[in-house]
Order: C-alpha cells, then structure tokens, then sequence
C-alpha cells in the first residue's frame, strides 16, 4: 500500500501567514505542520510516499524532508498542483505513482494522536473498495458530514448548514486503484474543485464504502483557529500544558 500527502493549494484562509510559505509548513508545536501527517503514515509501516504540493513555496518541501531520511525512509516523492482546484484533482496527480495499488491518502493538515495502523490492516482485509475515519466533533458544519444509517454510510454531505450527524470525515482515506476512474469523472462543484465528498459518495453509492470511529483527538490545522488547537493539543501530549 502507498500513501500520498496532499499538501498543496494556496492557503488564502490563512493569510498573511501564508504570504511567504505553504500552509504545510507552518510550525505546530516544535515541527513543520507537514512532519505530522509524514510520520502518521511511516509509523502505519506505509514507506512508499508521494508528496503533492503547490504554490510558490514548492520549492521548500524538497529542502526540508529531502529523501525522507530523517523518517527511516530511502526515497520521497513529489508532485505538483497547479493552483486550487480542489482535493479530488490534487489526489488524480497521483494515479502515476500508485500504479495500480491501493493507496491512503491524508491531508497535510491533518493531526492525529494515536496511530492509525489498525484501520490499514483492516482496509487490507476488506480486499477492496474504499474506507474513511470519522470523528465525533463540536462543530461538523465546517467538514464532510456522514449520514449514518444502523451500520452504513448512506452519504455525506459537504459543510451543510444543518448536519444530520456530529462526525466529521476526517482527512484520511483508502481507495483502491478504480479512484482514479472516479475522479476522471467527477464535475467541479459550485467552488470551481473538484471534491472529496464526490469520490467518496461514488463509493457509498456502489456499497464499496467502509468506516472507522478514531480514538483519540483529532484536529486539522487549516485556520487559525485549528492551528492553535493543533499546538496546544500536541503540547499537552508532551506533558507541556
């Protein structure tokens, strides 16, 4: 299984700090927000790594984690988005390099506490189809929201105003190979990207789709809001406040 990093856009929402670095690169806590997702998948046993970024600030990835060396890792990959067309474009940059295997896929803005090794294997075990991580948040009007029926997803609705559940789908998923006929389908939506939600409604509606519940906390770090989250949740993991 490989895993890609989705890591590039603009990060309009987070100006000015975005003004002369990616998103990605923001310090939560005492690391690059980038090396958290990295060493989420690394610790997972996934070695064989894409990186997709962005901006003008692609540049610095390269700089920073080099050949993944410092994560145990032999080689990192690259690629590169042009401009903000949405996370479903970003991830169809990386059908060359999953070659026809599955793939995890997490955002670069994306932070978990406890590993998420567990659901891998049992992505492996299902042989097929697609799986997402879920959890219960204060406030699923700002994500992917899954509408639960006993023991399936029957779909999941982007940002509603008015969410049928308190999950939020988090920023990690596991596709087999066919994502990439899906997102070859798939029509930008009324933000001019092409969604996230849209591939994975794909595969609800075929009945491929799978999901787990984390433990632990999870955050994105993609305003300012969440970034301060992030800092003071990975500092009272180290026993800091």
């Amino acid at each position: 299984m490989k895993g890609v990093i989705l890591a590039g856009g603009l990060g309009s929402r987070m100006r000015p700090l975005t003004k002369i670095t990616n998103k990605h690169l923001l310090p939560v806590y005492d690391k690059p927000m980038v090396y958290y997702p990295l060493e989420t998948l690394v610790e997972a046993g996934i070695t064989d790594i894409l990186i997709v970024t962005g901006g003008n600030n692609a540049g610095d990835f390269l700089r920073l984690l080099g050949n993944g060396k410092e994560f145990g890792l032999q080689h990192l990959n690259y690629t590169y988005q042009e401009g903000e067309g949405g996370i479903a474009e970003a991830l169809s940059l990386a059908e060359f390099f999953s070659d026809k295997e599955p793939i995890c896929v997490i955002l670069g803005d994306n932070i978990l506490e406890n590993s998420i090794k567990e659901y891998i294997h049992e992505f492996k075990r299902q042989g097929g189809g697609a799986r997402i991580l879920l959890k219960e948040v204060p406030d699923p009007q700002r994500f992917g929201v899954p509408v639960i029926a006993g023991e399936r997803i029957i779909r999941i609705e982007e940002k509603p105003t008015q969410p049928q559940s308190n999950y939020a789908v988090i920023g990690v998923y596991m596709y087999d190979p066919t994502v990439f006929d899906i997102t070859r389908t798939l029509k930008p939506s009324a933000r001019g990207e092409l969604e996230i939600t849209d591939v994975n409604n794909h595969y609800i509606e075929q009945g491929t789709m799978r999901y787990n519940i984390i433990h632990g906390w999870w955050t994105d770090a993609g305003t300012f809001e969440s970034l301060l989250r992030a800092t003071n949740l990975v500092a009272q993991q180290h026993g800091i406040c």
